[in-house]
């Protein structure tokens, strides 16, 4: 079954953020332990993120 228009652009957006997430991995051995602990306290507080995406794509 072909892939409607809306499931490419939402494809399009999530290679749009791995660009993103590499950009921050590659930042990650700048930073000292204190600083990674806050980006990652910070992830996870942002909403939504990638759990909650995750969660909804997998809703029945």
């Amino acid at each position: 079954m072909p892939l409607s228009g809306e499931a490419i652009r939402l494809m399009n957006y999530l290679d749009d953020v791995a660009v993103t997430l590499r950009r921050i991995l590659a930042a990650v051995p700048n930073l000292s332990l204190e600083e990674r602990a806050k980006v990652a306290e910070h992830m996870m507080q942002t909403h939504p993120n990638a759990e909650d995406l995750v969660r909804a794509l997998n809703e029945k």
